[in-house]
Formats: C-alpha cells, sequence, structure tokens
C-alpha cells in the first residue's frame, strides 16, 4: 500500500453506504484557495430531519421540519464557525468548545483534551474536528476522538498537522461503513485530489453519497490573497 497515494474523493467513498459525517480540508492546485468541506449523513428519520442554515460567516445545523423533533438540543448546533484567522469545522458541539478556548488564547489541542467520543453506545461515534489556520501561512489541523475498546472505557486522541500542499486534502470521516455497531473511522486521515473549482468538488461529494443517506452538504473556497469566500450549501430536505 502506498502511504502517499492521493485519490479522489468519489473512489474514497465508492460502495460506502454510510461514511456517516466528514470533513475535507486542503488547498486547490493553483494553491490560490484553501478549501473545506464538510457533510452529514443518517440514518433514522431524527437523523435525516436536518438542514444547514447560514448565518454570517457561520453555519448551524436546524431540524428541517420543528414538529417532529422531540429535543432539539440533539439535533442544532454549529459544525462551522470562524475567530480571528481560524476556521473551525466540526461534527458537534465541541465546535463551541474550541471557540471558546481559542477566544482565551488557548489551543485546538488543549480544548479536545476535554471532550470525548459521543456516549451513543454502542457505537461510540467519534468526534471529528478541523482547524484551518489562514495567518501570514496557511496550515490546518485535523482530529479525531474515539473510543479505546469496543466498551468505550477510554478515550484515544489523534491530531494531525498538514501544511499547504497545492492540489492535496486530507478527509476524515466517522465510520468505516454500515454496521451493528457502526465500525469507527480508523487510520490516519485519507489522502483526496482538491479541484480547482467549486462546483466540480461539490457535484463530486454530494454525487458520491449515498442517495438514501446523505442530508446536507457545505463547500467553501477561501482565497489567501484577501479571504474573499465562495461557498455551496445543498441540503437534501430542500431540494426541488
Amino acid at each position: 500500500m502506498d502511504c502517499y497515494e492521493t485519490k479522489t474523493f468519489d473512489s474514497r467513498v465508492k460502495g460506502n453506504s454510510y461514511v456517516g459525517r466528514g470533513i475535507v480540508v486542503g488547498t486547490s492546485p493553483s494553491g490560490e484557495y484553501a478549501v473545506f468541506a464538510y457533510f452529514i449523513m443518517g440514518r433514522s428519520n431524527n437523523s435525516r430531519n436536518r438542514v444547514f442554515v447560514k448565518e454570517g460567516k457561520n453555519i448551524t445545523i436546524y431540524p428541517f421540519d420543528p414538529s417532529k423533533v422531540d429535543d432539539p438540543s440533539l439535533i442544532i448546533y454549529s459544525p462551522i464557525r470562524e475567530i480571528g484567522n481560524s476556521i473551525i469545522v466540526t461534527n458537534g458541539d465541541q465546535t463551541d468548545t474550541i471557540y471558546d478556548f481559542i477566544k482565551d488564547g488557548k489551543t485546538f489541542e488543549e480544548a479536545l483534551d476535554t471532550r470525548t467520543f459521543e456516549p451513543d453506545e454502542p457505537n461510540f461515534t467519534p468526534r471529528i474536528s478541523a482547524i484551518l489556520n489562514l495567518g501570514e501561512k496557511y496550515t490546518y489541523k485535523m482530529n479525531i476522538l474515539k473510543s479505546i475498546d469496543k466498551d468505550g472505557s477510554d478515550c484515544q486522541r489523534f491530531t494531525y498537522s498538514y501544511p499547504s500542499v497545492k492540489g492535496l486534502g486530507h478527509f476524515i470521516h466517522t465510520y468505516q461503513g454500515d454496521g451493528k455497531p457502526l465500525p469507527t473511522f480508523f487510520g490516519e486521515c485519507e489522502r483526496v485530489e482538491i479541484p480547482e473549482d467549486i462546483d466540480e468538488f461539490t457535484k463530486t461529494i454530494w454525487n458520491s453519497l449515498d442517495e438514501d443517506n446523505k442530508i446536507s452538504l457545505c463547500v467553501r473556497y477561501i482565497s489567501l490573497k484577501d479571504r474573499t469566500e465562495r461557498e455551496v450549501i445543498i441540503n437534501k430536505n430542500q431540494e426541488a
């Protein structure tokens, strides 16, 4: 196996009906754009009753049909927030934890040391997080918090730090595939190709995800020259 092999996004998820929630971070081939994507999938009616809503520079997940939600706290959270020169992307309310720690002058890792995987036995869904640092030199980090065993007895923590490399991205997701219990993602973040065009990348990701299980997707390209942004959001619940 070539540890430096870089594949297209669609080849990474081909034949996999349930990768869960996923984060991709990287750089466009020209080196002009910092790029990230975040998507959610779901199998239950409650999980599928969600949409991404843009609020300023941030994204919040809301129920599509509030009347079908018993506990909104399980649905509503902000997977994407900005603070200073940093963009935080996560699959849960640890977004707020990271935001608060950075606001107080602390680090991404310090914030995640206070969190653990989700207590949804027997899946023990991992918490996945990323931070794009868009200062003088663009770099990014990705993190996963996951159970150390099938019993959820403790948490193991992995943080990966990456320089910006033209055309290269890294992909992390919560599950290896469908199953009972759901098998947790393992190994290093997967290397994926980043296209120059946001519409191409959005289409590739959305069309690659399982039709029954995909819910929402956000893709954003940020100019490293002037911080202008282009963003595409797709919500299956709002498709015509």
